[in-house]
C-alpha cells in the first residue's frame, strides 16, 4: 500500500497537482529510504539492498530532472550589466537597459523558475568564465538579487570561478582566497559540508603561451589548488574545460587523470566533453560504457597512495627540466604570434574565413566583426584552422626548440618514462604529428606569400618530430602503437584527397586577383567545396576541435 501511494505521489509530481506531488526528490528518497528499512528489519534483506537500493542510486543521481543545468557568461557581461543598471536604473526608471543587461537577468530569473519547479539540484551551478577576481563573483550574486523584486526568491547558487589565460592560472589561489571571503560564499561552504567547485581552462592558456608552458602551467595551478584546499580544510572539486583537440587539452582522458597532481582529484573528475568527441565516445552505447569505466578505474586509482606519490616525486625530480622546456617553448611560441602581420597570414593560410561560414559551434569564430589580432579570435577556430591545414601548429609549435635548447635526451627519455605528465603529453603530441603532412602543410604555407613565416613553421615541425621520435624511441610516429597508429594511416589517404581539394579551392580564391577573374557564383561554389572538404577532414583526422 504504501508503495501505491508513492506512485501516486510521483504521478501527481509529473502532472503538477499540488494537493498531492513531492515538494522535491528529497522527500521521495526519503520515502524510498523508510521503505528499505522497514524491509531490512522485517528479514526481506535482499529485496531492501537490492531493487530498492537501485532505485535509491537513481533518485540520488538524476532527481527529478534528469540532468542538471549549468549556466556560463563571461565576467566583462556581469560588469557591463551592472554598470548599465547603476546608470539607467534597475528598471530602466533613467533611460532604457541595454539587451544585454535585460538578458543577463532574464537568466537569473529562468534560474530561479527551474530551480522551483524542479528542485535545487537541477541548477543551481554558474560559471563565470575569464574570472580574474574575487569581485567577479560579488557581481554575479548581485546580479542574482537584483533579477527579483524580493531577494527571497532568489535562487541558490553555486558560482563556480572559471581560470582560462596564463595570468589568472597562476593567481588562481590568490583570487580563490579572496573568493571564500565573500559572505555568499561562506554560507554555501557551510551548507555543502566546505565543497567547492573551480573550473580550469585548457583553450585560451594554450593558446596564449603554447602547448607546453599551458600544460606545465595548468598542472602547477591543479597543486596550488589541491594545496589550498586541503589547508583549508574545502574539498575541492576541479571542472576541467577540455576540447577535443590536443593543442585545447585532448587526448585519452584516463592517462590525464591519471597524471594530476595529488590531492586535485580525491575520486571526483569532472571534465567537459565538446565537438566530435561526444560521438566518438558515446555514439556507441558498448564504446560509451568502456570509456566511463576506464574514467571511473582512473580516477579511482589516480588517489591511491602509490599514485600521489610518483606523481608528486617526478614533478619535483624534473622540474627544472620542466622549467627550462616552459621558457623555451613560450618565447618560440610567443614569437612567432608577434611576427609582423601574423594575425592575416593565419587568416590566408588556413580556412579560418570560411570555417566562420559553417553553422556549427555555440559562439562565433571571431569576437566581434573581424579578427585584427589574435585576441578577437577565439581558440576552438584557432585550433581547428591548423588542422585544417594539416600542420596542427597548436598542438606542438615551440617543444622542438624547447628540447633542443635543453639538450639533454637521455633525462628527456628518462622523464617520459618515469613522470605520467609527461609521457602522456609527448604521446599526445606524436598523434597530433602523425596527423600532419608536411608536404600538404607547404601548399597551404604557400598561400601566405611569406617565405620567412613558411620556414619558421616547417623548420619547427621538423625539429619537434625529431625530437618526439628520439625521446619516444620510434622511428615513424605511433610505430609503437599499432592499433591507433594503423587507424591514422588507413584514414590518411582519404583525407589527403580532401586536403588537396580544400587547398585548391583555397588558392583560387586568395588569389589577388580572383575578384576580376572569380564571378560571384564560382566564388560560391569554390566556397561551398571547401566547406564540404572542412566536414571531411575534420571526420578524418578526428581530435580537430
Amino acid at each position: 500500500a504504501c508503495l501505491f501511494v508513492m506512485a501516486d505521489r510521483l504521478r501527481a509530481t509529473k502532472d503538477r497537482n499540488a494537493d498531492l506531488m513531492y515538494t522535491g526528490c528529497e522527500e521521495f528518497l526519503d520515502d524510498l529510504k523508510t521503505v528499505q528499512k522497514s524491509l531490512a528489519e522485517a528479514g526481506a534483506v535482499r529485496s531492501a539492498y537490492g531493487p530498492v537500493q537501485t532505485l535509491i542510486w537513481q533518485v540520488e543521481t538524476f532527481g527529478f530532472h534528469m540532468v542538471e543545468m549549468e549556466f556560463r557568461q563571461h565576467s566583462i557581461v556581469h560588469t557591463r550589466a551592472l554598470e548599465d543598471i547603476r546608470e539607467h536604473g534597475l528598471h530602466g526608471e533613467r533611460g532604457t537597459l541595454e539587451p544585454m543587461t535585460q538578458e543577463v537577468l532574464s537568466t537569473f530569473r529562468a534560474l530561479g523558475a527551474i530551480q522551483k519547479h524542479n528542485g535545487r539540484k537541477a541548477a543551481g551551478r554558474y560559471i563565470i568564465s575569464f574570472c580574474k577576481t574575487a569581485q567577479h563573483v560579488k557581481d554575479v550574486y548581485e546580479l542574482n538579487r537584483l533579477a527579483f523584486a524580493d531577494p527571497e526568491n532568489a535562487p541558490t547558487l553555486d558560482v563556480i570561478p572559471l581560470f582560462e589565460q596564463l595570468e589568472d592560472l597562476e593567481n588562481s589561489v590568490d583570487v580563490l582566497e579572496e573568493i571564500i571571503r565573500i559572505p555568499e560564499v561562506r554560507a554555501r561552504l557551510k551548507a555543502t559540508d566546505n565543497r567547492m567547485e573551480v573550473m580550469l581552462g585548457y583553450s585560451d592558456s594554450s593558446k596564449d603561451a603554447g602547448p607546453t608552458s599551458a600544460t606545465l602551467a595548468l598542472h602547477r595551478a591543479q597543486g596550488r589548488i589541491a594545496e589550498w584546499a586541503k589547508g583549508h580544510g574545502i574539498d575541492i572539486t576541479l571542472f576541467h574545460g577540455r576540447g577535443g583537440a590536443v593543442g585545447r587539452g585532448g587526448g585519452p582522458a584516463n592517462r590525464a587523470v591519471l597524471a594530476q597532481p595529488a590531492g586535485s582529484v580525491n575520486c571526483r573528475f569532472k571534465v567537459t566533453e565538446q565537438g566530435e568527441v561526444i560521438f566518438a565516445r558515446y555514439g556507441n552505447p558498448i564504446l560509451a560504457a568502456r570509456h566511463v569505466e576506464a574514467i571511473a578505474s582512473a580516477t579511482l586509482l589516480q588517489s591511491a597512495p602509490s599514485t600521489e606519490k610518483t606523481n608528486t616525486d617526478m614533478t619535483g625530480k624534473y622540474a627544472g627540466m620542466a622549467d627550462t622546456l616552459d621558457r623555451a617553448s613560450r618565447e618560440k611560441y610567443v614569437g612567432l604570434l608577434n611576427s609582423q602581420d601574423f594575425t592575416p597570414w593565419f587568416s590566408t593560410v588556413t580556412p579560418l574565413t570560411e570555417i566562420g561560414l559553417l553553422p556549427i559551434g555555440s559562439r562565433p569564430a571571431k569576437r566581434g566583426l573581424g579578427a585584427k589580432s589574435l585576441d578577437d579570435l577565439r581558440t576552438i577556430p584557432w585550433v581547428f584552422s591548423w588542422a585544417q591545414a594539416r600542420i596542427n601548429l597548436a598542438a606542438w609549435y615551440g617543444l622542438g626548440t624547447a628540447c633542443e635548447r635543453f639538450g639533454n635526451l637521455s633525462e628527456l627519455r628518462e622523464a617520459y618514462r618515469q613522470w605520467p605528465l609527461f609521457s602522456t603529453f609527448i604521446d599526445n603530441i606524436e598523434m597530433s604529428l602523425a596527423k600532419t603532412d608536411s608536404h600538404i602543410a607547404h601548399m597551404y604555407l604557400d598561400l601566405g606569400e611569406r617565405e620567412d613565416l613558411k620556414k619558421e613553421v616547417l623548420d619547427e615541425m621538423r625539429l619537434t618530430r625529431e625530437w618526439v621520435l628520439r625521446i619516444t624511441g620510434d622511428d615513424w610516429p605511433l610505430e609503437h602503437r599499432h592499433i591507433l597508429g594503423q587507424a591514422i594511416r588507413i584514414r590518411s589517404p582519404y583525407v589527403d584527397a580532401l586536403s588537396l581539394a580544400q587547398v585548391r579551392a583555397l588558392r583560387s580564391l586568395r588569389r589577388q586577383d580572383s575578384k576580376s577573374e572569380l564571378n560571384e557564383s564560382q566564388t560560391a561554389d569554390y566556397i561551398y567545396l571547401i566547406l564540404c572538404t572542412v566536414s571531411g577532414v575534420a571526420a578524418g583526422l578526428q581530435n580537430t576541435g
